[in-house]
């Protein structure tokens, strides 16, 4: 499947900016199932940006804008062929090994109710386990935006009982480390054809089975990725994984405004 992804951020100042930094990871890597044809980013200072692989494979590109600014736009957009592979990655640039994922992060720390959710598992299989926890997860949460923040815990989401997407893969990667499973945290895009326009980019998990390598869970849909999601990049939590990041002198008080763009193409097109 032929893909295009525009994805929109803008920061909006009450006050200018003198300076800032920003880290962007917003290059999407080709693999066995990911394809990438074109991709393009947009922000003042992408001409002079230092580029580098972080320590989990994602390519980083650092934008500095050094002349004063109110406001400042992020465009990443280009063309990704996909094919389904029931979630399966393979080919991925791969900079740290799997047990790295077991590491424990504050937003994932586990509690006894995170525990709970991955003991008694059933199936022996591994793969079974991680479908049998995601549906534990799903059905233990509902999603429910503006409820919880960037900053919000796997722990804390799950006592509420609500959250979006960012929480029900923290609280999947919490409950799989915590069954000994390396769990890692991943950004990109899905495809919705009833709705192409969404207001932010989609996250879901990845665990790691030994012998067949990383398997994606999407534990809002209860399903593994298909040909419809767009892989962007992958961390320990969300914070590691995050498109956009940066500090900056001024500019205070800021409002963040983020629209995503995902369709289908023809073949003709």
């Amino acid at each position: 499947m032929l893909i295009t992804v525009r994805h929109r951020t803008r920061y909006r100042f009450d006050s200018s900016a003198s300076h800032s930094v920003h880290s962007l990871r917003l290059t999407p890597q080709s693999f066995e199932s990911q394809s990438v044809k074109s991709w393009r980013i947009a922000v003042p200072g992408i001409e002079g940006a230092a580029s580098f692989v972080d320590g989990y494979g994602n390519t980083v590109h650092l934008v500095t804008v050094a002349d004063p600014h109110d406001d400042l736009e992020i465009v990443a957009e280009g063309e990704v062929e996909t094919e389904d592979a029931a979630g399966v990655v393979k080919g991925a640039r791969e900079v740290a090994p799997a047990r790295v994922y077991e590491r424990v992060t504050g937003l994932t720390e586990p509690d006894e109710r995170i525990r709970a959710l991955a003991a008694g598992l059933e199936p022996e299989d591994p793969v079974e386990r991680l479908h049998a926890l995601m549906d534990r997860v799903a059905d233990a949460m509902t999603f429910n935006v503006g409820v919880t923040e960037a900053s919000t815990p796997a722990a804390e989401a799950l006592a509420a009982g609500h959250g979006v997407c960012q929480d029900f893969a923290h609280v999947f990667i919490s409950a799989a480390r915590a069954d000994g499973c390396p769990a890692r945290y991943v950004t990109g895009y899905m495809l919705d054809r009833d709705s192409p326009s969404a207001e932010a980019n989609h996250a879901w998990a990845e665990a790691h089975v030994d012998g067949l390598g990383w398997i994606g869970f999407d534990v809002v849909h209860r399903m593994c990725p298909t040909d419809i999601y767009v892989r962007l990049a992958c961390g320990l939590d969300a914070l590691d994984a995050a498109p956009v990041r940066g500090t900056r002198r001024g500019g205070h008080h800021d409002t963040l405004d983020v629209c995503v763009e995902v369709q289908q193409q023809t073949s003709q097109q």
